[in-house]
């Protein structure tokens, strides 16, 4: 079995949360919830967990300003963020990616393959940052 691995889950959407939560754990995943963006941040600087999959359409903090802070804090930059959203069309994407996104992944998603996805996007991110 592979190393544990830490992922932070921002998402404002209760049942969402708790499906990924579910589904992570069952993948052996360590897993952090925060139900908005200061919270995510907060929790972000404080576990420095291994990825972080981050809902774009939150209130009061957004996804992207959620990223725009995580990746130019020093405690947090070097942590791969995940945009976990509805918002898919090219432009989306490309912005999120241009703001620092690792990766983008679009909902609806399948719940039980989110972990491997998960774990294959952080390999890939790996093998990039090492070449």
């Amino acid at each position: 079995m592979s190393e544990q691995i830490t992922i932070l889950v921002v998402e404002d959407e209760a049942h969402i949360r708790r499906v990924l939560e579910y589904n992570f754990k069952l993948d052996g995943f360590e897993v952090y919830l925060a139900e908005d963006g200061a919270t995510g941040l907060k929790l972000a600087r404080e576990n420095s967990p291994d990825v972080i999959l981050l809902d774009w359409l939150m209130p009061v903090m957004n996804g992207l300003q959620v990223l725009a802070e995580l990746k130019t804090d020093s405690s947090t930059e070097h942590i791969p963020v995940f945009m976990l959203t509805a918002k898919g069309m090219l432009n989306d994407v490309t912005q999120a990616i241009e703001m620092g996104a690792d990766d983008y992944i679009t909902k609806p998603f399948n719940p039980i393959q989110l972990g491997k996805t998960i774990r294959e996007k952080l390999e890939k991110c790996a093998k990039v940052k090492k070449s």
